[in-house]
């Protein structure tokens, strides 16, 4: 899963980079250009505090959940990690509908586009419905594949000399004697893998809109939007990072897979900024070819992060037992949520 997810990527960046140096991006859209907010010389300095300050914020927000985890308040047996988790899970939401999305839809019908067909057809609401769709089928197949290889034993049993648990195989040899410990332990198991292929199908999605966005400040020279971008970005980063990190530490990676997983969530954005800095004199924002690129990945990005957000955080958390048996934290989760999806929704008068 590992290896797919770092070809993925990989996969994302490449397409990035050999659609938009294409000789159409050199063709900008003469309505957009003339902007007395467009400063080469001092969008520069607010793109480098961008990278830094967006790399800090990205850095305490997926480690948080992290480095709290002896914090007995913060782990995630106690109640206020679940509320967190779900205040988290409404960032994600809200940055899928009030930010990705609108983005997509304001890109794929822009007037330096073509009247047929980008503005007879919805294509951000289909591409970011089967974006969605996938999300389900990738999240479904790569659950029910490891679950064979887990119950076969290809997968070897669990570790836990290092205090990381790693999935392994249920032991059958004791039916009888051990049943119920058996039980007990397939289902501690088939969660634990759970939370790990949502971890990795979550950040996949986090990392693709992160370049984009990333991508778009780097080659904007509007000094205007930049400022205001800057902290919400921060804001974004942060807490979208939390939600991310509450995911990392209920799979239960080495520190070696954390690691690398934190890495990505962090430098993502950074990239993107630094990748747009370096293409400025290529890359024109509201060329055909960016618009189109930008505005499908967008539409992709939103459909993947609202199902994962909907499906993955909110539905399997309000669904299990714990708060299905607790009313209180429930409307206490709930807040949570609207708290985030609200607080990254007003986010959107800047972003």
């Amino acid at each position: 899963m590992g290896t797919s997810l770092t070809l993925l990527k990989m996969i994302f960046v490449v397409f990035i980079l050999t659609t938009l140096v294409t000789p159409q991006a050199v063709a900008d859209c003469e309505a957009e250009s003339a902007n007395s907010c467009n400063n080469k010389k001092k969008a520069l300095p607010l793109k480098v505090i961008a990278i830094f300050t967006i790399l800090v914020s990205s850095i305490i927000g997926v480690s948080f959940p992290l480095v709290t985890r002896s914090v007995p308040a913060l782990s995630p047996e106690n109640d206020l990690f679940i509320i967190v988790k779900c205040f988290a899970a409404g960032i994600i939401l809200g940055t899928g509908f009030m930010h990705v999305l609108p983005d997509s839809f304001d890109m794929l019908w822009s007037d330096c586009l073509k009247e047929k067909p980008w503005h007879e057809f919805p294509f951000s609401g289909l591409v970011a419905m089967f974006s969605a769709v996938i999300t389900m089928m990738v999240d479904s197949l790569a659950t029910s594949v490891y679950t064979k290889k887990w119950r076969s034993g290809v997968i070897p049993e669990s570790n836990h000399a290092d205090g990381d648990q790693e999935i392994g195989a249920v032991n059958f040899g004791h039916l009888h004697s051990h049943h119920h410990h058996d039980l007990k332990t397939d289902s501690k198991e088939s969660q634990l893998l759970r939370y790990r292929v949502v971890a990795m199908v979550l950040e996949l999605g986090i990392v693709v809109h992160s370049v984009v966005i990333g991508l778009g400040v780097g080659a904007s020279s509007n000094t205007c939007t930049i400022k205001g971008l800057i902290a919400a970005l921060c804001f974004h980063q942060m807490f979208e990072g939390m939600g991310l990190g509450g995911c990392i530490q209920q799979a239960e990676y080495k520190f070696a897979k954390k690691a690398i997983m934190v890495f990505f969530f962090s430098v993502t954005t950074p990239f993107g900024i630094a990748l747009g800095i370096a293409m400025s004199t290529t890359y024109k924002e509201n060329s055909p070819s960016a618009l189109i690129t930008v505005g499908l990945l967008n539409a992709s990005s939103a459909g993947l992060l609202i199902y994962m957000a909907l499906v993955d955080l909110l539905s399997a958390d309000f669904m299990s037992p714990r708060l299905q048996g607790s009313i209180k934290l429930q409307l206490k989760s709930y807040v949570a949520v609207f708290l985030g999806a609200g607080g990254m929704s007003l986010m959107a008068k800047w972003a």
